[in-house]
């Protein structure tokens, strides 16, 4: 098939073009950087060069591939983004960046892949910190999302339901909504490379474990990520997937982990009202209520299943 992946440069980009050529598909990457058109070009796919915020360059880009199937990767998030302003993540330029994309690439993409009659798109989301604090600790794609998240969430979460909402909402093809868990791997915040940003702070010891941790996390390998995008290209009817290993987890239980692996002494442990203070209330709440997610859809319905399926046998093998 001929597959449009928007954003082909980014951690997932670079992970997926190599999948879908391995499998035969003719790949069009797009890329907003023309200084990167070498990197798509040795990932096997054919560069084009586009700001996904252009209505008119991005339609042309993808008029150009004629595309059966069309991929939204499209962030401008990075592991080697800064951690240390947890109390207001919203205002950092990237995460605004991000919600432009999540929401006005998207409705651009959207645009153009009806016009050139493609016939299904794949979009990126985000599995953790959305579900109403409510219920047990491992929540599906049917459970209710938070009603009220903390404010300094409030922008991204509705950047996210925005792409979420007229993705599913298509009717000119079939729109498939994947919710990635925590990404780790090479690449990611969340790897060996020494400026990782999650990585730098826990070796800094300045990610400690918010009263009893009992947050749940969900995470995924990148290269899993990739595989599990591979499948939904070709697999699974219209709907929300919900991206994650096997094994979502209290921050106690794996940031412990997490530190040994990288060589850091274990995190240091802080009262709830400190968190509060000090990281805000979002921070808080995310390692101290947040719910895990499962993955028994996606593992059905995309006949897919993560080589990593625990972040304990991946902090290990697969941090880069």
């Amino acid at each position: 098939m001929r597959v449009f992946v928007a954003g082909a440069t980014g951690v997932l980009g670079r992970a997926l073009v190599p999948l879908l050529v391995a499998q035969g598909h003719e790949v069009v990457g797009m890329t907003r950087s023309a200084s990167k058109r070498d990197l798509v070009f040795s990932l096997g796919a054919r560069p084009v060069v586009a700001d996904a915020l252009d209505p008119d360059a991005l339609a042309q880009a993808v008029a150009s591939a004629e595309p059966e199937v069309i991929v939204h990767e499209l962030t401008a998030l990075s592991g080697k983004m800064s951690v240390r302003d947890t109390r207001h993540p919203e205002r950092s330029a990237s995460a605004m960046m991000t919600n432009r994309l999540r929401t006005e690439a998207t409705d651009h993409l959207l645009a153009a892949g009806r016009a050139v009659g493609a016939r299904r798109f794949v979009a990126q989301s985000f599995a953790a910190f959305r579900w109403a604090r409510t219920g047990g600790p491992v929540l599906t794609e049917d459970d209710p999302l938070d009603p009220d998240p903390p404010a300094a969430l409030r922008a991204p979460l509705e950047g996210l339901l925005h792409l979420e909402q007229v993705v599913l909402g298509i009717e000119w093809g079939e729109g498939l909504v994947l919710r990635y868990g925590g990404l780790y791997g090479l690449g990611t915040a969340v790897s060996r490379a020494p400026d990782a940003a999650v990585a730098v702070a826990v070796r800094r010891r300045l990610f400690p474990i918010v009263g009893g941790g009992a947050g749940v996390w969900s995470q995924v390998h990148v290269d899993d990520a990739a595989a599990a995008t591979l499948a939904a290209v070709g697999h699974g009817g219209p709907g929300i997937y919900n991206i994650v290993d096997d094994d979502p987890a209290p921050v106690r239980e794996w940031l412990p982990v997490l530190a040994s692996a990288l060589g850091a002494k274990a995190p240091r442990h802080v009262p709830r009202w400190l968190g509060r203070l000090v990281a805000g209330e979002a921070a808080t709440l995310m390692m101290t209520d947040a719910r895990g997610a499962s993955n028994e859809k996606a593992k059905r319905e995309l006949d897919w299943q993560p080589h990593y399926a625990s972040w304990r046998q991946g902090y290990v093998q697969g941090l880069g």
